[in-house]
């Protein structure tokens, strides 16, 4: 009985797909698009059709230790694979949206080799180098196993780096929220303040911020 061939891209129907087998076929995937502070990570993974690797999915649909395990993984076993990041004055520069395609076209960029086609999740693509072709994947991140690893090395990176800023800012508990707007770390926000790497644009840390403009305003006033 002949061995069934592992398919590396579950949610997508053969005749539907935007590539053929002669293309070499990069995923593309971000974490942290939503957070309050820190950057933005995308990541980029070429898989290597001769080494498939059981459980990849979505991210957030793994547990933090699943992620952990399946990390090293893929960076042992993938043709290529990069993480690149926008940082939050990047991103108030910037805005969310623009950022997070910046972090996507930089993790591409940085691949060890050229791809032919990248899958993006979502439903937008950021502007590649014009020899490689985009095609956005709504929930790719569950449909093609190159987004699916993207998706688990942004998380993984973005998370070590939430974990690291921790160490700079205690009191704001990025090691527990990661920088999502948890009542912990709204809690946290209003006791101390925005810190120097919160996003200034997002709006819970702006309406703090000019709260307290208008307060040293109306001191200065009085």
């Amino acid at each position: 009985m002949s061995k069934k061939k592992f398919d590396f891209y579950p949610g997508l129907p053969p005749r539907g797909r935007p590539f053929t087998a002669a293309d070499i076929v990069c995923g593309v995937d971000e974490a942290g698009r939503g957070p309050l502070a820190g950057p933005v990570y995308a990541a980029a993974v070429i898989l290597d059709p001769k080494r498939p690797i059981e459980g990849l999915r979505d991210s957030k649909k793994l547990t933090e230790a699943r992620r952990d395990e399946l990390a090293p993984i893929i960076k042992e076993q993938a043709l290529a694979w990069a993480v690149a990041e926008c940082s939050h004055m990047e991103i108030d520069t910037l805005n969310i949206l623009q950022a997070t395609m910046l972090a996507m076209r930089r993790a591409v960029e940085q691949l060890g080799m050229f791809p032919t086609i990248a899958l993006i999740d979502g439903n937008r693509c950021p502007q590649l180098p014009e020899a490689i072709r985009a095609h956005a994947v709504v929930e790719g991140d569950d449909k093609v196993h190159a987004i699916s690893a993207a998706s688990i090395l942004a998380k993984t990176a973005r998370d070590a780096a939430l974990v690291a800023l921790h160490e700079a800012y205690p009191q704001y508990a990025f090691d527990q929220h990661k920088g999502y707007s948890t009542a912990l770390h709204l809690e946290r926000l209003r006791l101390h303040g925005p810190c120097p790497v919160h996003r200034r644009s997002f709006a819970p840390v702006r309406a703090l911020l000019q709260a307290d403009l208008l307060f040293d305003l109306e001191g200065a006033a009085a």
